[in-house]
């Protein structure tokens, strides 16, 4: 099965409507801010997208910036944080070692086949003592026990997930980062309807965690079309934010 990747340039003016909007974003912002160690002075927002997250991880004394590789998002984020937003790929930061104090990736490695090198790079441009902070198990955290999953759970496989923890919180071992704590929060709007996730299916949206073939997607959302209530949302995901400490005292 194919994986269709979004147009992240051509989503940015629709992006947060369809992201559970501020709801969500304050939510995730609320999470890492909570794992953000009490001296830090500088965090950089990997993947900020429109930057809705970004101007909510605020407190006094900490500078924010954002840096994304779409230039339609970075447009939007800018509006958000003017000044602070960077047009940057995760895996090349414009920025010399050791200069920043939090590096946090909200809803980023599990869309990329190259989470190791993001982990890595984070880990270059921390400060000993700094930390990275991130969602991780993202497919497993859809899995909310619904009928809709009762459905889907034949055919959903973790082992391809990108963020899976156990595979992050190695590379962040080779890379001098430790496991310091974590937290959950909720995807407010992220609850899944049976026509959304027929839909989905049929767009080959989730390639990340999808066991199975054409003929299997044709299967499914005739199951899906059978279930009560197509347009309901059942429950919102938990999603997991687990924060890794660069080793070293910290300067």
């Amino acid at each position: 099965m194919t994986q269709t990747l979004l147009d992240y340039d051509a989503e940015a003016g629709r992006y947060d409507a369809t992201r559970g909007g501020v709801p969500r974003a304050r939510a995730a912002a609320d999470a890492v801010l909570c794992l953000v160690p009490p001296g830090a002075r500088t965090l950089l927002d990997l993947a900020c997208g429109t930057g809705l997250v970004t101007e909510r991880l605020n407190r006094p004394g900490l500078r924010v910036y954002g840096a994304d590789a779409s230039a339609g998002m970075a447009r939007k984020a800018h509006e958000r944080v003017p000044g602070g937003i960077v047009l940057a790929d995760a895996r090349r930061l414009p920025l010399p070692d050791a200069s920043v104090d939090v590096v946090s990736a909200v809803w980023l490695l599990h869309l990329v086949p190259f989470a190791d090198a993001i982990v890595a790079e984070a880990a270059r441009v921390l400060r000993p003592g700094g930390a990275l902070i991130v969602t991780v198990d993202k497919d497993a955290a859809h899995d909310v026990g619904s009928d809709v999953d009762r459905v889907l759970r034949p055919y959903r496989t973790l082992e391809r997930s990108t963020d899976r923890a156990d595979r992050v919180t190695a590379e962040a071992a080779a890379h001098g980062l430790d496991p310091a704590g974590e937290t959950r929060f909720t995807g407010h709007g992220q609850g899944n309807t049976p026509r959304r996730v027929a839909g989905n299916l049929r767009r080959g949206h989730y390639a990340s965690w999808f066991r199975g073939d054409a003929a299997t997607v044709g299967a499914l959302c005739a199951a899906l079309a059978d279930l009560p209530d197509q347009d309901r949302p059942r429950d919102d995901p938990e999603y997991r934010l687990v924060r890794y400490l660069r080793r070293g005292p910290r300067a």
